[in-house]
């Protein structure tokens, strides 16, 4: 069993290498072990690129014959872009297989556990299965619901304020907390703000390192029912991300003309008023798998209301602004009593600096119903 914890282990952090690369597909890493030594290793890099039981086989070669391959998700049994790695897996030899979890997909969900124990190989399921269902939190939520995984992130003074009662917000955390946010929006597949935001910071809402560009760019996402995001904002005028813009009927035609002309701006028009629901379903069905809510008070409260956060997390700075109309991360009407408030479960703490601390928690949603 210890043996194949850390063999599991280092499938996990082949995996976890990936981020941001393999949406909608889940991160997967495989290990192909032979008489107790690595002989391939591998991870899924890109949706349409070969999984990551392919890549450690081919690593492996003839050495695979015989061996124990450790996978963090359960191998795929149908063609879909690539063909079924089950069948790779027994036409290569293998002669156990250790699965953290099994794959909820439908088109897989078991099957191919099946191939694998129909062929006479050993199939040991459930090695580090916590840490792999983390590690697929986005892929479970999307599989299983069709709709995006939201995750909403905040940043607060140590007295609970998201800006100073004139507005004023940059800076609230410092440098290193501002690095892992950019790392947050290159692994989610979209990134959200109300049109407030975009008027009060003309934000870029791109993932940035050292101040350029990285890696894949989320899409953006602006909820905004008249149309009031100037022509002029960087999320307009830059092309090298897509900006997708949720408006309504009361949007004029004026307005609407006015952005048919650029093209890396999509316009989606939904019933009024704009509900969160119908903005996640439309998401899902355009292939979102994963959503970064970086809203202020009013949309952050509008997700709090609607019951649609899957995950939280928090940078509270060391600082303190005071002020009775300064805002705070959720507005709204919020909930009447103490016992109507959400509590967070699977907390993790971190200080990211000296002035900084993170928080991560998933909202209680069963206490709710």
């Amino acid at each position: 069993m210890e043996q194949d914890v850390r063999f599991m282990e280092m499938a996990l952090e082949l995996a976890r290498g990936v981020r941001g690369q393999t949406s909608p597909n889940p991160l997967v890493g495989a290990v192909v072990v032979q008489n107790g030594q690595v002989v391939g290793m591998g991870a899924h890099l890109k949706a349409g690129g070969p999984h990551a039981e392919v890549h450690a086989l081919r690593m492996a070669g003839d050495l695979a014959k015989g061996a124990t391959m450790y996978v963090t998700l359960e191998p795929c049994s149908h063609h879909g872009k690539t063909p079924p790695c089950a069948e790779a897996v027994v036409a290569a030899g293998v002669s156990r297989v250790v699965v953290a979890v099994l794959d909820p997909n439908p088109l897989v969900a078991g099957k191919g556990i099946e191939r694998l124990l129909s062929a006479g190989v050993e199939v040991k399921i459930g090695v580090c299965a916590q840490e792999a269902t983390k590690l697929n939190e986005v892929f479970f939520h999307y599989i299983q619901t069709k709709l995006p995984f939201v995750t909403v992130k905040t940043a607060s003074t140590l007295d609970g304020k998201i800006a100073t009662a004139t507005g004023h917000s940059r800076w609230i955390t410092g440098e290193a907390a501002r690095a892992e946010v950019h790392e947050l929006r290159r692994t989610n597949d979209a990134i959200l703000v109300g049109v407030g935001t975009v008027l009060a910071d003309d934000p870029e809402l791109t993932a940035r390192s050292s101040g350029e560009l990285y890696g894949k760019q989320p899409v953006r996402v602006v909820l905004d029912s008249q149309l009031r995001t100037p022509l002029t904002a960087r999320i307009v005028q830059d092309p090298l991300a897509t900006t997708w813009i949720f408006t309504t009927p009361e949007a004029s035609e004026e307005r609407r003309q006015a952005f048919a002309e650029v093209k890396h701006v999509k316009l989606i028009t939904l019933d009024a008023p704009l509900s969160v629901m119908a903005v996640l379903k439309q998401l899902g069905e355009l292939g979102i798998t994963s959503l970064l809510v970086e809203g202020g008070a009013g949309v952050n409260g509008s997700f709090l209301q609607a019951k649609a956060i899957q995950k939280i997390i928090s940078y509270v700075s060391m600082k303190l602004v005071g002020g009775k109309e300064a805002s705070t991360p959720f507005g709204g009407a919020g909930f009447a009593t103490m016992d109507e408030a959400v509590t967070l479960k699977d907390i993790a703490i971190k200080q990211v600096s000296e002035e900084d601390v993170r928080f991560i928690g998933y909202p209680r949603w069963e206490q709710h119903e």
